[in-house]
């Protein structure tokens, strides 16, 4: 059992949906970065997903783009993301944190050596957008060897011959894209993504996650009213990128927590 597998369990006897939040790491700079994120669980996120910022985001609309560029442009790198994370668990031992971003940073820096540090560190999980299932030798299998949780997207185009293959060795859980194209392009529509959550759910017994396209309150409850919960990314990155200061972030990531909290 990770920490992710534990978090669910927990708000499934609570009868609670999940609230995942998005955020990068080092944006818009390291000190400011690490109270946002020391500050998340407090305002009601039970999964912390962080951002690995990388040059070319293939995934990322345009708010996640820049806040990657200034997170680079202000020196953030995989060491000092892993610091973050030490950082952060030495105050909060049971937030689940899921690593999001691309392979060629893991890759660059070894898959061995990237798993020793980020077990250590107290990752729970990765989510690595551009490495199909076919190369789940790549970093998948040794990920879920090192006791971490593997999670795979699936969407809107991921038909069912594709999602067999999708789910073979996903684990923590599966996030369903709700919208075809880039984050923070465009609204989720909770009547599109149900019937898709219910094809997923009967082909895998994991927790199903919807992200993409919600940025409010309302959103977020009729998201996670129709899934086991919800991910918000580029709203959050967005209040960080205007230069909000850290406690109205976290207000407004506590109003979308309760909104997904009362799905």
């Amino acid at each position: 059992m990770t920490r992710i597998d534990d978090t669910f369990a927990r708000l499934k006897a609570e009868g609670k949906k999940a609230f995942v939040a998005y955020m990068m790491g080092g944006d818009p700079d390291e000190a400011t970065s690490l109270a946002v994120m020391q500050g998340l669980p407090g305002a009601g996120v039970d999964i912390i997903e962080l951002g690995m910022p990388f040059t070319d985001p293939m995934a990322d609309g345009p708010t996640i783009q820049r806040a990657g560029q200034r997170a680079l442009d202000g020196g953030m790198t995989m060491d000092k993301v892993l610091a973050m994370v030490r950082a952060f668990r030495k105050g909060d031992a049971t937030t689940p944190i899921v690593l999001m971003g691309y392979y060629n940073p893991i890759y660059a820096r070894g898959v061995d050596r990237f798993l020793s540090e980020a077990t250590e560190a107290g990752i729970d999980g990765l989510i690595v957008v551009d490495l199909p299932p076919e190369e789940d030798s790549e970093l998948c299998l040794p990920a879920q060897a090192a006791g971490m949780n593997f999670i795979r997207l699936a969407t809107p185009t991921t038909d069912g011959k594709r999602l067999p293959t999708v789910l073979q060795n996903t684990s923590g859980f599966v996030y369903y894209v709700s919208i075809t194209g880039i984050t923070g392009a465009a609204a989720a529509q909770a009547g599109d993504v149900a019937p898709e959550v219910a094809r997923i759910k009967a082909a895998s017994d994991l927790p199903v996650i919807v992200g993409f396209g919600i940025t409010t309150p309302d959103q977020a409850q009729a998201i996670a009213s129709v899934a086991d919960g919800c991910v918000v990314g580029s709203a959050i990155v967005k209040e960080i990128g205007e230069g909000k200061p850290v406690a109205e972030v976290l207000s407004f990531v506590a109003s979308l927590a309760e909104g997904a909290h009362r799905g």
